[in-house]
C-alpha cells in the first residue's frame, strides 16, 4: 500500500498553506509552518520573496496537488478518482471532492475517531473499523449513503479508543455524518455536497488541469 512517507509540513510549505495533516499540532504554536511559511529547499526563502509570473498551467497543477496532499491519494489512483468524477451527473470538480470525501479513511477523519487523515488511515489499515457489521481495513473503500461505520467490539477496550471517546462529544461532525457517542459508531446519512465539504480549494482549476 504505496503512501508518502517524507515530512508533513514539507508539504503545507510547498503549497503555500496549511493543509492540516498533522491533526491538533496544526492548531497550534508548534506547528513548523508558523515559522517557514516558505517553500522548502535552498532557494526556498529567497523565492518567496521574488514575484514571479506564474503561468496557469502553474496554478492548476498545484491546486491539484494540494487536495492530492490533503487526502493523502497518490497520483494515479488521484487520476482514477477524476475520472470516475467525470462519468457522474453533475460538476467533476464537486463530484471529485465527494468521492475523496465518502473515503473510509476520511469519513474516520470525519467522525472524530483520528486526529489526522493520516492517522485515521493507520487505524483502518490495523482493522479497527467495521462497515455495516463487517471488518474493513481499505483505507480507499467507497462509503455510500446509510452505511455505519464502527469500531469493532475487540478494539473498544483499547486505550486509544476508550480516551477518544471522552473527546468525541466536543468534536464538530459534519451534517452528512450522524455519530453514536456511546456506541463508538457513526453514519453517513447523505453524499456531501459542496457546500458541506470545508476545504479551501478551487476544485475547477483540477478539471481545467486534466481538460489540456
Amino acid at each position: 500500500m504505496a503512501r508518502y512517507l517524507g515530512p508533513s509540513c514539507k508539504l503545507c510549505r510547498r503549497e503555500g498553506q496549511k493543509l492540516f495533516l498533522k491533526g491538533q499540532k496544526c492548531y497550534t504554536d508548534k506547528c513548523p509552518f508558523e515559522k517557514r511559511s516558505y517553500p522548502p529547499g535552498q532557494h526556498g526563502r529567497a523565492a518567496s520573496f521574488r514575484h514571479q509570473r506564474i503561468s496557469n498551467y502553474a496554478v492548476q497543477l498545484r491546486e491539484k496537488q494540494k487536495v492530492r496532499r490533503i487526502y493523502g491519494v497518490l497520483e494515479r489512483q488521484f487520476r482514477r478518482y477524476f475520472r470516475e468524477a467525470e462519468r457522474l451527473p453533475g460538476l467533476t470538480g464537486e463530484n471529485l471532492l465527494m468521492l475523496l470525501e465518502t473515503r473510509l479513511d476520511n469519513v474516520v477523519y470525519r467522525l472524530g475517531f483520528a486526529d489526522s487523515r493520516a492517522q485515521a488511515r493507520q487505524l483502518v489499515g490495523h482493522g479497527h473499523f467495521m462497515i455495516d457489521g463487517r471488518k474493513t481495513d481499505i483505507p480507499s473503500f467507497a462509503v455510500k449513503p446509510g452505511m455505519m461505520v464502527s469500531v469493532r467490539p475487540e478494539s473498544r477496550s483499547a486505550s486509544f479508543f476508550k480516551t477518544r471517546k471522552e473527546l468525541l462529544g466536543a468534536v464538530a461532525v459534519p451534517q452528512w455524518l450522524s455519530l453514536d457517542v456511546g456506541e463508538l459508531l457513526g453514519r453517513l446519512v447523505n453524499l456531501p455536497t459542496r457546500e458541506e465539504i470545508e476545504v479551501l480549494v478551487q476544485e475547477q482549476l483540477i478539471v481545467e488541469f486534466y481538460s489540456r
